[in-house]
């Protein structure tokens, strides 16, 4: 499914990148972000990576589009800051959640959200045939796992159900017409609001200015450029292509886990990943995660 936003107004690329490679781009971007950030949880914990990365992307994306020219009602401001909350909310606990199970593993679980929103939303066989499978997913995934994977198991799928949350929002700001400012603003909200859970490493993350450029930097791979590239690729594929190029998300978060956490997926993970990707494929209704 679409993005919930209207096409961003960055230059487009050459004509000779294709808007599948584009896609890959935005892919490996989100998760090298995530990775950055799980690099940095020893020294600042999970919390405050989460609090400055969405405070930072919403910093750079309001610097861009200066929402302040636009008259904003308190409507607009309350649908925006619900919005942005359960954007933070959801990188909070995937944050949480990939501090206890591998990146690729968490991708997959927090994919269930979208698909039961789908499968509630459409009924149709394709898409509880979908559920099911992406179900099956999550039990190879965390069912046999220990206490501590299964808790990450738990906040993956919290992060999914915020998600899931994201979606139903982030349609209704982008119908009012707040667009991209509407996201710049909301993240900046949704910041305050989970700044009790990241404020306590705050002061260790101001004493060193490189954690917080790596902080603001997940926020810029995983946010920021993944949302413009984005909106590049839809102006050039139809939405049905889009949305089945989702399923290479966990695919992606799990290569990257590979390679830059050595994070190396059992069989059964392996199968587990591979079910909720198939059922991705047969959705094909989901909107790019935030993670």
């Amino acid at each position: 499914m679409r993005s919930p936003w209207p096409p961003h107004p960055l230059r487009a690329p050459r004509e000779w990148l294709s808007p599948e490679a584009l896609f890959t781009v935005g892919a490996v971007s989100q998760y090298l972000g995530a990775a950055t950030a799980f690099t940095l949880f020893d020294e600042l914990g999970a919390g405050t990576v989460a609090l400055l990365r969405v405070a930072g992307a919403g910093a750079v994306i309001v610097a861009f589009r200066r929402p302040w020219r636009r008259r904003w009602s308190r409507v607009a401001v309350v649908w925006a800051g619900a919005f942005g909350t359960a954007l933070a909310l959801m990188n909070l606990f995937f944050y949480l959640a990939i501090e206890r199970v591998p990146l690729g593993n968490s991708v997959a679980i927090e994919f269930v959200g979208p698909i039961a929103v789908a499968a509630f939303g459409t009924r149709t066989a394709r898409s509880a045939a979908a559920l099911a499978l992406a179900v099956a997913g999550v039990v190879a995934l965390a069912g046999f796992a220990p206490p501590g994977a299964q808790l990450g198991a738990l906040f993956s799928l919290i992060a999914g159900a915020l998600w899931a949350g994201y979606i139903i929002l982030g349609h209704r700001v982008a119908r009012s017409g707040l667009a991209v400012d509407g996201l710049g603003v909301g993240m900046l909200i949704g910041a305050v609001a989970i700044g009790p859970a990241g404020a306590g490493g705050l002061g260790a993350a101001a004493a060193t200015p490189l954690l917080l450029a790596a902080c603001v930097g997940a926020g810029v791979l995983s946010n920021v450029i993944p949302y413009g590239i984005d909106q590049v690729v839809m102006q050039r594929l139809a939405r049905a292509r889009f949305a089945l190029l989702q399923a290479l998300l966990p695919a992606t978060a799990t290569l990257v886990g590979l390679v830059w956490l050595a994070q190396v997926p059992s069989l059964r993970e392996a199968l587990g990943i591979a079910a909720v990707i198939a059922a991705i494929a047969i959705n094909r209704t989901t909107d790019r995660p935030t993670g």
